[in-house]
């Protein structure tokens, strides 16, 4: 099935996670996207070890220059020689997107800053990624998630239990950075459409900092509404709802139950669960009073919970139509059936293993994209600017310049 971008170029200048996530995800749209690396260098995102993990020996591919650059060709390119940066400029001269996060004064000593490149290509739509936004004495700036997002943002700070020494890590390599990157590939796509109606170019700005204000949206209207610092945050033992709270079980996982029309749910759940007495409890008569005896109601839950399995709570909650949870490793996500039908998850085929990889959760008509491996450092350069009018004696004199690699 084609993709909604088909037919659309992306050049994409950019490295680490932020901007190269909205890369992946205009090409799983069906986007062509080339990735424009230093021929030597390439993308650091390359050869980055996260949480320990890096490629070598048994899986010397790296993870998550899979995740961040799939479904992309590469070219190798020295934008620092003139002759690269006339590649470029060709490159761009018949692309419909240029991807980037280079900073203000790289950009600008690089020339490719953008109305060096809109004079290239009149209706491109430039779109930059920013840790802290385009405007600010901060501007220029750099910023990667755990400090712009994570930290910066507001969403460390509402992570952290009361009283906690530290806030806690970030839940996994690269979080602010996906978000923000799905952002900016909304942002492409309607400027796409505008494009097509006004056939100007379009400048598209997406950051880590305003990713993390729209995240915290209801904190930041709270916190300004009723001068303070944030939501009250309700600990497991005082949740005003007991069942929009999270349960232990007896095998030591955890079920998370999200019942928020409270009186509509009390009654038949803990009739299910052989507690019928409860809904005749006076202190647990309504909401109102599970809220004031909230102490007592969850400790009664708790008690519960405690009693059962995961696996038995699963099959026991199923039996009800109030929502719920087992809070679930990202392995077990992996292999959810949910995950698995509805193609939130891919297998990738590479040499000597596969790899599940996540995919855009923005789908088009039913359709599922089959990702493919990441390339490799200027696997691409030869056949991109081949098609560029470029002949074979050009290309090895830009090789012997270190223009291209």
């Amino acid at each position: 099935m084609p993709g909604v971008l088909d037919g659309i170029r992306v050049v994409e200048l950019a490295t680490w996670g932020f901007v190269p996530s909205a890369g992946v995800v205009l090409a799983d749209w069906g986007a062509e996207v080339i990735k424009v690396e230093h021929p030597q260098r390439g993308d650091p995102m390359r050869g980055l070890v996260s949480g320990a993990l890096t490629a070598s020996g048994q899986h010397p591919v790296s993870f998550m220059f899979q995740t961040f650059s799939r479904n992309k060709a590469s070219v190798g390119i020295d934008l620092s020689i003139d002759a690269g940066r006339e590649a470029l400029y060709r490159l761009v001269a018949g692309a419909d997107v240029f991807l980037t996060n280079y900073l203000t004064p790289v950009r600008r000593k690089l020339r490719v800053d953008v109305d060096d490149l809109t004079q290239v290509n009149p209706r491109l739509v430039y779109a930059r990624g920013t840790g802290l936004g385009p405007d600010g004495k901060e501007a220029d700036t750099g910023g990667f998630d755990l400090a712009s997002y994570w930290s910066r943002g507001g969403v460390a700070y509402l992570s952290t239990a009361e009283g906690a020494d530290y806030p806690p890590p970030m839940p996994g390599a690269a979080f602010g950075d996906l978000q923000a990157g799905m952002y900016a590939a909304g942002g492409v796509a309607g400027a796409l459409f505008a494009r097509e109606r006004t056939g100007a170019a379009q400048l598209v700005d997406v950051s880590l900092l305003g990713a993390a204000a729209w995240g915290t949206a209801p904190h930041i209207a709270a916190s300004s509404m009723f001068d303070i610092d944030a939501m009250p945050r309700g600990e497991h033992h005082s949740a005003h709802n007991p069942i929009a709270n999270t349960y232990r079980t007896s095998d030591g996982r955890f079920v998370a139950l999200v019942m928020l029309e409270s009186d509509r749910f009390w009654a038949p759940l803990v009739e299910l669960i052989g507690r019928g007495d409860l809904a005749r409890d006076a202190r647990f008569a309504d909401a109102g009073a599970r809220s004031a005896n909230r102490a007592a109601c969850i400790a009664e839950l708790d008690a519960i919970f405690a009693t059962r399995t995961a696996a038995e709570w699963r099959e026991l909650l199923n039996r009800q139509r109030g929502v719920w949870a087992i809070v679930q490793t990202p392995a077990e996500t992996r292999c959810d059936p949910q995950v698995l039908g509805n193609g939130y998850v891919a297998s990738m085929d590479l040499d000597d293993e596969t790899l599940t990889v996540s995919m855009p959760p923005v789908q088009f008509n039913g359709g599922r994209p089959s990702p493919r491996p990441a390339p490799e450092l200027g696997a691409d350069t030869d056949r991109v600017l081949l098609e560029l009018g470029y002949d074979w004696d050009q290309l090895v004199e830009l090789k012997v310049e270190g223009a291209i690699t």
